[in-house]
């Protein structure tokens, strides 16, 4: 618990998983100088490792920094590193927003190159991410896969079905094929990652299911698997 965002996610990986941690707006400063720059978030490994080049260890080391200094280096974002090194985080809450995602990724203590140790995590958060699906009554239609290498290089695949998915081993198989594209790995692969976008109610999707096998049925129609891929995008 906290008076920020940036704060309260602090707090809330500070005594996981069962412990409650508050940062007070008296302590918010004082608690980010000590705190190593890997730990906070929206600072990844690469940008930690650029921070670290240039001497910025932790949150003291970062707030030592003019806005000027830190923009010069990193951009736009500059000025969110400036803020959450004093413990000053404006971003608004929206508990009530609409999902637009629903993943979950894995990094692994060694890395990996062979198509076996790859495809049993993939198999396992792709029952995850459709278990959190059925909890919602959710499904969707873009199947993303996150690739992370161990230089901390990243590559994301993704392909939008005609269809929305149905169940957890159709969207293994979307998984799947995404991994294949990616294979033989360039160098080791440290974390891997699925997501379901493009949402919509489980209900609705039935409903369009429904709407398109009446129409496959109509005289001189010719049948398309509902599963087929429409689109198919790459990225880093």
């Amino acid at each position: 618990m906290s008076y920020n965002k940036f704060l309260a996610k602090l707090a809330s990986d500070h005594r996981k998983p069962d412990g409650l941690f508050v940062i007070t707006p008296r302590q918010g400063a004082a608690f980010v100088a000590d705190l190593p720059v890997e730990r906070f978030h929206g600072i990844g490994p690469a940008t930690a490792a650029r921070m670290h080049a240039l001497g910025i260890h932790t949150g003291r080391d970062l707030r030592e920094r003019t806005l000027a200094d830190l923009t010069r280096h990193f951009g736009k974002v500059a000025a969110f590193y400036y803020g959450v090194a004093r413990g000053v985080d404006h971003r608004p809450v929206e508990p009530d927003r609409p999902r637009k995602s629903l993943g979950t990724e894995r990094t692994f203590e060694r890395d990996l190159y062979e198509w076996p140790d790859m495809l049993t995590p993939v198999s396992d958060m792709c029952q995850r991410v459709w278990h959190g699906c059925e909890r919602r009554d959710i499904t969707g239609r873009t199947v993303t896969l996150k690739v992370k290498y161990n230089d901390f290089r990243q590559i994301v695949r993704a392909c939008t079905l005609m269809q929305p998915v149905t169940s957890a081993e159709e969207l293994l198989v979307h998984a799947q094929g995404l991994l294949r594209g990616c294979f033989p790995p360039e160098r080791g692969v440290r974390l891997l990652g699925v997501t379901l976008s493009t949402l919509l109610p489980r209900a609705q999707a039935q409903g369009r299911q429904l709407a398109l096998a009446l129409e496959d049925q109509s005289p001189g129609s010719v049948s398309i698997g509902g599963s087929g891929v429409g689109r198919r995008s790459a990225g880093k």
